[in-house]
């Protein structure tokens, strides 16, 4: 095995010297003592998906890194020659207009998981770079954090455990913010993998009614099966819920979609979530509607960029701005990186580059861009969803 050079900022260089290799960049979070315990973390610095070796046999230099911050990190001087990126959703290396254009070698990009707005997809097609995402291998761990996090805000679990943790006991304090989920009218703003999935997992609650929201219908069987109603009307369906699940796709359509129009539509009280993409929804928007109670809660596990700011309003806000009332589920992203999910979109990624080494087609599900045009329905067809949002005016130019 070739010795291991250290790059700084947490940065491991991987490099067989042979005239015909490729460059690989891959941008992952820092994983350090836990990486260690857990071998397992796969989209870590320290454990490069599990493909170091698999590269490095092929005769490739792999290059890895958590510095991505513009505009002389790690990433910024490597991918000047980079043929290949690799980043996750989780701590994305944001591949911009800008970066691309220095990026005068690059073939491809690969999301490990599921979201490639972190690329500039349009520049990518403008480049004809192609850009694929390991598509299913985290919607059972997300769909199983939606339920996860409604529940924490209906019932009010996280001050109700804050309170014993700091020996206190007050039943009355924190049952008056509790609520069954049985009953409840519960919609999701998306109905593809994770969305459905979401609906299903809920129906053994008893729900009042499993609503959503999308350009597409779902098959009426399917509807039936599930018990959910389509509502075309983003508008109609919010001031119907007592439960927001957020699960599209990132996009000039849906970039600032929950700002406090939308927000002031929905049920005052309502509990908001989402692990789709931070930049969805408004910052200071939300956590205004929070301090005033017309949401009664909002969680999830995204942020408009990550890592988020320490100061970032979202750390810190509470419904009525109190503490003690609870009403903040947020987590770091990791709704979509549990141990099982980064071995799927580990092996998942592994396909997808052994695909494009070999000059085979890649998986349909698992193209966005190729050849410079979308592949990708969530992303090909978001003009449906721009246009069906502009029509109930819950899209507003200036948030975009």
């Amino acid at each position: 095995m070739k010795p291991l050079k250290l790059l700084t900022n947490s940065t491991r260089h991987f490099s067989v010297n042979k005239p015909s290799n490729y460059k690989i960049v891959g941008v992952f979070y820092r994983g350090g003592v836990h990486a260690q315990e857990q071998p397992k973390l796969l989209g870590t610095v320290e454990n490069q998906l599990g493909i170091r070796k698999w590269l490095e046999d092929q005769g490739h230099t792999f290059v890895v890194t958590d510095d991505k911050e513009p505009p002389n990190s790690t990433f910024d001087k490597e991918i000047v020659d980079a043929d290949i990126i690799i980043t996750t959703p989780f701590h994305p290396g944001y591949i911009t207009r800008d970066r691309i254009a220095k990026a005068k070698k690059l073939k491809i990009c690969v999301t490990a998981g599921i979201g490639s707005d972190h690329v500039d997809l349009n520049a990518a097609n403008e480049k004809k770079i192609g850009v694929y995402e390991v598509t299913g291998s985290n919607v059972v761990s997300v769909a199983e954090h939606v339920v996860m996090t409604i529940l924490n805000l209906v019932r009010n679990f996280v001050p109700s455990h804050e309170m014993v943790a700091r020996g206190d006991w007050n039943v009355a304090a924190v049952a008056k913010n509790s609520y069954d989920l049985e009953g409840k009218v519960v919609a999701t703003v998306g109905i593809g993998r994770i969305g459905e999935r979401v609906l299903r997992r809920l129906k053994p609650f008893e729900c009042k009614e499993l609503l959503y929201f999308d350009y597409q219908q779902l098959p009426s069987e399917i509807e039936e099966e599930i018990g959910c109603r389509r509502v075309e009307s983003l508008q109609e369906m919010v001031s119907q819920a007592d439960v927001v699940t957020i699960n599209c796709p990132l996009h000039e359509g849906t970039k600032g979609l929950f700002d406090k129009n939308l927000i002031n539509k929905m049920k005052r009280g309502a509990w908001l979530v989402n692990t789709a993409r931070g930049s969805i929804c408004v910052a200071q928007d939300v956590a205004e509607a929070l301090k005033s109670g017309q949401l009664s809660g909002y969680g999830g596990d995204v942020w408009p960029y990550q890592p988020a700011p320490s100061n970032h309003v979202w750390r810190s806000m509470y419904k009525l701005g109190q503490q003690d009332q609870g009403g903040n589920a947020m987590v770091p992203h990791m709704s979509g990186t549990s141990i099982d999910a980064q071995q799927r979109y580990a092996a998942g990624t592994k396909v997808i580059l052994e695909n494009w080494f070999q000059g085979r087609k890649q998986n349909h599900h698992d193209v966005i861009c190729e050849n410079g045009e979308y592949a990708s329905k969530a992303y090909g067809e978001r003009q449906k969803l721009v246009d069906k949002i502009k029509e109930f005016e819950a899209y507003k130019p200036e948030n975009n």
